[in-house]
């Protein structure tokens, strides 16, 4: 088996924007803009970073405070062995927002990797969440709802190695300055150099080597608290995923994930899907900012007194 786990013996690149909080001796990138609340929290996916939603993260600024951040061992903050627990995770994002002086409750918006960090999260400190905006997120029933080839074992499985890393370098960086053509100049720069880096690309490797342990930690805890919840749900395909798996399999998730948000919205008061067909998974943030700053306001509108 290969060992994805990172250890702390790289510095982070310096950040075009934001800072550091001190949490455990160790910095914490952060970068907050705006005023009022409740605050939104943006909780990336693995192999992203917080300045990836930095788009929207300016959009939603405009009317309550945004925050944007990199979890310990990822992006611009420092190092820390990887994988790590939920539980680690949601303990050190409550001592960020803590130490910067952020108000709870908060609006938690996450994609991808990041739902399994928002919704442990909102088991240990359910006080704390005034809601939630999943972005295409992973859910811990996702094995019960997914064909057997899109498992979270065989997502696991299925990580490139460093030698694949390499040839996929040119394309990442491609990639990278497509999805960020439209932000600031030292902002894109920046990222997209930083985004092909070894030490980026191995510390996104090494979260998604424990997707089913973190389901089975989230299992162990209560669901998520009775607060407003806006499920965006992408059901377009990008073209790489669909060269590489048949047309039932890529049916199967789509239906898959549909449902899983579906249950999400359902189990609240206050619950609501929405469809969203003209993007992919990981291009949601730059291709339909629209939808997600939508979804945030009106998440944040009704999680108001």
């Amino acid at each position: 088996m290969t060992n994805h786990s990172t250890s702390p013996t790289r510095l982070a690149p310096v950040p075009p924007a934001g800072g550091f909080q001190e949490i455990d001796g160790r910095r914490v990138f952060v970068h907050r803009a705006g005023s009022g609340g409740p605050a939104v929290v943006f909780l990336p996916g693995a192999g992203a970073v917080g300045l990836d939603y930095f788009g929207v993260q300016q959009e939603v600024a405009r009317f309550t405070t945004a925050v944007l951040y990199d979890r310990g061992g990822t992006g611009f903050s420092d190092d820390l062995p990887l994988p790590r627990t939920a539980a680690d995770v949601a303990t050190e994002l409550r001592e960020l927002l803590r130490a910067q002086g952020i108000a709870a409750p908060y609006v938690l918006a996450a994609h991808s990797l990041g739902g399994f960090f928002a919704h442990r999260f909102a088991q240990l400190y359910p006080q704390d969440v005034a809601g939630l905006v999943w972005m295409d997120a992973f859910h811990r029933g996702w094995d019960d709802a997914m064909p057997s080839e899109a498992s979270l074992a065989s997502v696991e499985r299925m990580a490139p190695d460093r030698e694949q890393l390499e040839r996929m370098r040119p394309a990442l960086r491609a990639m990278a300055a497509e999805l960020l053509a439209d932000y600031p100049e030292d902002l894109r720069r920046a990222l997209t150099e930083a985004k092909v880096s070894d030490r980026w690309t191995e510390s996104g490797i090494a979260e998604r080597s424990r997707l089913a342990a973190l389901a089975t930690e989230l299992q162990a805890g209560p669901n998520i608290p009775d607060v407003p919840v806006i499920a965006l749900t992408v059901v377009g395909v990008d073209p790489g995923q669909r060269a590489l798996t048949s047309q039932r399999t890529l049916q199967e998730m789509i239906d898959g994930r549909t449902a899983l948000d579906a249950a999400l919205a359902n189990a609240v008061s206050h619950g609501e899907q929405r469809i969203i067909s003209d993007t992919a998974h990981h291009r949601l943030c730059f291709d339909r900012p629209d939808a997600v700053v939508q979804a945030v306001r009106d998440v944040v509108d009704r999680a108001r007194p």
